[in-house]
Order: C-alpha cells, then structure tokens, then sequence
C-alpha cells in the first residue's frame, strides 16, 4: 500500500515483537494538528501510524520501534503496552470536538493497513483492540462510531451478536455471582477487571469500554442480557 513517509522523534527500542494491535482516534481539530503533535519531540507521544480522513496513510515510527501510544495500559495480562503493540491513529475529532462517523475512504485504508500489518507479525484476532479497551479508566477511543463490525468482516479482531441472554441487568452497586461471573468474563476477554462480586465504579467503566467495541447500540456501563450474551459468544469465539 502507499505509505507517506512522516518521520516522529518519539519512539525508543523494543524489548519484545509486537503482538497487540491498537487503534486510537485523533482526539484533535484537525489531522494536521494531530500528526505535527505526534511528531513534536516536546509532546512524547508518538503512534507507528496515522490514517487522514481521506485515506492517506502516514508512517510515523517504523513497525520495528516501540511508539508511545499506549501510555498506562493493559491486556490480557500485559501491562505497559507500547512495549508490544503497534498504535495506528485515525484522524477523528473525537468527542470534545464534535465525535463524528468515520469516512469510507478512511476505513477502507485502516483495513487494508492492519492487513498489511498483520502479514508481518502474529496478531491475533482478539488482541485488535481500541484504546478504551487497554485504558478504560482514561481513554474513549476509537469510540462506538468505529465500525469494528466491518473490520471483523475483513477478517480482524472479534465480533459477535447473540440473543440477549436471561437475568435483569446488572449495575453499579449490585453483588453476588452474576457480578462475579461478569467480571472473570471481561478479564478472560483482556480487560483488568479481577472478580471481586462487587459491582463497582470501576466494573462500569469496563462495561462502557466492553460496549464502545463490542454493543455500541448501548454504552450506559449497565450489563443487560444482550451485553452479556455477547461476551459470551466473543469468549466461545476464542477472546
């Protein structure tokens, strides 16, 4: 694919291959304003690549290089991200500057990048993931508006649907085994969410994480049948 050279300061040496794929959004007016910040050797952060509304893509840091993109993250066990992922940037203004639906052309060039990506290292289908997913206490990216459906489509990362399973919802300040459950699920899927039994403020903010990626119909933190079912059926997919 054509790449647009665009070299960042930021970056340093891997200790390890990348195996984790993460997508972000821009967050930023414009793309010119996100790719001069993660280019700005007083910003420290940087992604391996950043795709513009229009399909260009830019590399930023090649592949080889550990970016700092993740900043404190975890998945699947794995703390400290940047150490084995690579970060891709999708120019979006995000929701402090007006969230908006992603365009085709853009889409288009971000499946084809982690495509290309993934012929060059082994990544998994259930370690593609946002930045909400590895940060969900700080980080809303690359949000519900991402089409995370159609990229599963194309053949990366988890997707599925399921009839809403049986039970009332759950909620912040409820307890028992179903909260149990519910948490050893999310964090056999990858999120730091430790069975505790007890629905808290953290556990929603993993459900509102959960349901950006996974049930962007309903992102409110509150498990319902159809949240649940649907973790179930990416944990039977292999998540």
């Amino acid at each position: 694919m054509n790449v647009i050279e665009a070299p960042s300061p930021n970056w340093d040496h891997r200790t390890a291959p990348p195996d984790v794929l993460v997508l972000h959004y821009t967050g930023m007016q414009t793309g010119q304003a996100a790719l001069d910040r993660l280019r700005d050797p007083e910003a420290k952060v940087s992604s391996h690549y950043l795709v513009e509304e229009d399909g260009r893509v830019f590399r930023l840091v090649p592949e080889e290089r550990r970016a700092w993109h993740a900043g404190v993250s975890f998945w699947k066990g794995q703390r400290g991200l940047n150490g084995t992922s690579i970060g891709i940037e999708i120019v979006n203004p995000g929701h402090e500057f007006g969230y908006r639906p992603f365009p085709e052309a853009q889409i288009a060039s971000v499946i084809q990048l982690v495509a290309d990506i993934r012929t060059r290292w082994t990544i998994e289908d259930g370690k593609i993931v946002g930045h909400s997913d590895i940060a969900p206490d700080r980080k809303e990216d690359p949000g519900e508006l991402f089409p995370w459906k159609r990229l599963a489509e194309a053949g990366h990362g988890l997707w599925a649907e399921a009839a809403a399973a049986p039970g009332a919802p759950l909620a912040e300040g409820e307890a028992g085994a179903g909260v149990f459950a519910l948490q050893a699920g999310l964090t056999r899927l990858g999120y730091d969410c430790a069975p505790s039994g007890t629905y808290d403020a953290h556990t929603k903010t993993v459900v509102r994480a959960f349901q950006r990626h996974w049930r962007p119909e309903q992102v409110d933190g509150v498990a319902d049948g159809e949240t649940r079912a649907r973790l179930i059926a990416l944990l039977r997919l292999g998540g």
